[in-house]
């Protein structure tokens, strides 16, 4: 089984326009445990009081069933004594019974950096590691900088791991800390490590500033690596570090290697993006595996080919990975393609009967008005239902009132818009207003917060995008499509809106999508979308 060491937390910090709170990262462990990493990098307790303070409330986050956390930091500095070193005494004291300890392997770092003789780095690695070792605490020694060590000097950057392995150290990680080897020179290097080091385990650390994070990853498993170290999503510093939500699908579905407890790796897309939500990060829906478009066919032919044989345009089955599939309908997708997309939205229509061919038609005039179905799958499947008698009805707007203001400060837009708003759900009224950032939020604020009332679970649903495309040159008075995409933390589905009134459009695809929520997401939701 090869070891999986999630560095999210420490390395993944790192990266821009990443920071986690306190909160954050206990809700990061809770989800990695969950998806079952062996270990979680959870900060350096001697870089900054947040990491501090977690190591020190660590029992607040209960029993972990699945993962043990690491506690990360630095060798001591030239010159100083191990037992007087406070990062040292940080590690020793914050609880934490696994240590990923790094120190330089590169004549570079340490002529230029550390500014110290090579026999003297060779001493600093060596007793960190056996100040550690000697009080009980399981070392991984984090090579860094190793692969360009080892081409500069390869006798010195493996004299660094041999004193790491004589002061103790259990596991040897090799990274590739500038993200600039090839698969091929990891992999060579790899082997000659796993020969001289028989009897200890070793790790790879790569970062992605070429692009090659995973496959350096990969290359250094199949030359015999034991444990592999990435983020989720890839986030980390610079380019960031290897993708786990890449690596994991690989190593277990492509090499056939357990990485992960049985059955844990269908639960990849929604743990990835649950942390995505966390971090406050836009998810890339391009991302292979776990991405919104991972297991989604357009093309005619594809969607053809994929309805008689998955495997025919489809690497993997996307719920190994607790994906879906999904069929685009647009022009490019033919017959096949909005069969494809009916079907699993109504099971019992078939192919070439007549409530296909009203499908069809209704389709093609909601087209020629200016909709658009490819990304807004949500909106395709209440057309469908609507078309054939069969949509729910769960409320009715009675009435509804937009109001942008100038604010007194021009320099403060927010809160510029009121939305009042008037509905009936199974014959009771409901009213309410809401204030936004301008007239959709306001919108959308005004009918969540008076539907929640009715449907509890709305409480759930938020916007996640928003986009508006001008489909004529009318001027100020032009037709405009308004695409919305909405998630509940577990689902991401899409809706549309056309009119040559952009609130009446954006309305519109408001109401679809919380429509589209309440008849497959609800509580008492068939659930049958997939």
């Amino acid at each position: 089984m090869i070891k999986v060491l999630d560095t999210t937390l420490r390395d993944g910090a790192q990266a821009e326009g990443v920071g986690f709170s306190l909160e954050d990262k206990r809700k990061i462990t809770h989800a990695l445990d969950e998806l079952g990493v062996s270990l979680i990098e959870a900060g350096n307790p001697a870089s900054n009081p947040k990491d501090t303070a977690f190591f020190d409330e660590r029992a607040a986050l209960g029993e972990l069933k699945n993962a043990a956390l690491a506690a990360f930091g630095a060798t001591m500095r030239p010159g100083e004594r191990a037992e007087r070193n406070g990062g040292l005494q940080a590690l020793l004291s914050c609880g934490a019974e696994h240590i990923s300890l790094f120190g330089k392997c590169s004549l570079l770092h340490v002529r230029e950096v550390l500014r110290c003789s090579e026999e003297e780095n060779l001493r600093i690695i060596r007793e960190s590691v056996a100040f550690l070792s000697q009080r009980g605490r399981k070392v991984y020694f984090d090579a860094e900088h190793f692969f360009d060590g080892y081409a500069m000097d390869s006798a010195y950057a493996m004299r660094c791991l041999e004193a790491a392995a004589l002061g103790g150290a259990e596991w040897l990680v090799l990274c590739d800390t500038n993200g600039g080897s090839l698969p091929a020179q990891v992999a060579a290097v790899v082997a000659q490590v796993r020969r001289q080091f028989p009897d200890l385990g070793i790790g790879i650390h790569c970062h992605n500033d070429c692009g090659l994070a995973v496959a350096c990853t990969l290359a250094a498993v199949e030359s015999g690596v034991e444990m592999v170290q990435g983020t989720m999503g890839g986030i980390g510093e610079r380019c960031g570090n290897a993708d786990l939500c890449t690596l994991l699908p690989l190593l277990e579905l492509k090499m056939g290697l357990r990485c992960l407890p049985e059955n844990r790796l269908s639960m990849l897309t929604h743990i990835a993006r649950y942390i995505t939500e966390v971090m406050n990060l836009s998810p890339n829906d391009r991302a292979p595996f776990v991405g919104h478009a991972a297991f989604a066919h357009k093309g005619g032919m594809h969607i053809d080919g994929v309805l008689k044989e998955p495997s025919t345009f489809e690497q993997v089955p996307p719920e190994s990975v607790g994906n879906q599939r999904r069929f685009l309908v647009s022009d490019q997708s033919g017959r096949a393609g909005i069969y494809a997309r009916l079907s699993r939205v109504l099971p019992d229509v078939q192919r070439d009967s007549p409530e296909m061919a009203r499908v069809l038609a209704r389709l093609k005039q909601k087209e020629f008005k200016g909709y658009t179905y490819e990304n807004a799958e949500g909106s395709f499947a209440l057309m469908a239902l609507d078309t054939l008698g069969r949509r729910p009805r769960f409320f009715e707007v009675r009435d509804f009132h937009v109001l942008c203001n100038r604010p007194q400060n021009a320099a403060n837009l927010e809160k510029s818009a009121q939305a009042y708003i008037k509905l009936q759900v199974d014959g009771r009224e409901g009213i309410n207003a809401a204030e936004g950032d301008g007239p959709v939020n306001a919108l959308d604020l005004a009918l969540r917060k008076t539907l929640a009332d009715f449907y509890p679970c709305i409480h759930q649903m938020r916007l996640k995008d928003f986009k508006v495309r001008v489909l004529d040159s009318g001027g100020t008075a032009s037709t405009v499509r308004v695409t919305i995409e909405s998630t509940d933390g577990d689902h991401i589905w899409s809706t549309v809106g056309v009119s040559s009134n952009i609130i009446q459009a954006c309305f519109k695809a408001l109401v679809d999508s919380v429509d589209y929520m309440l008849t497959y997401y609800g509580p008492d939701a068939p659930g049958n979308i997939t």
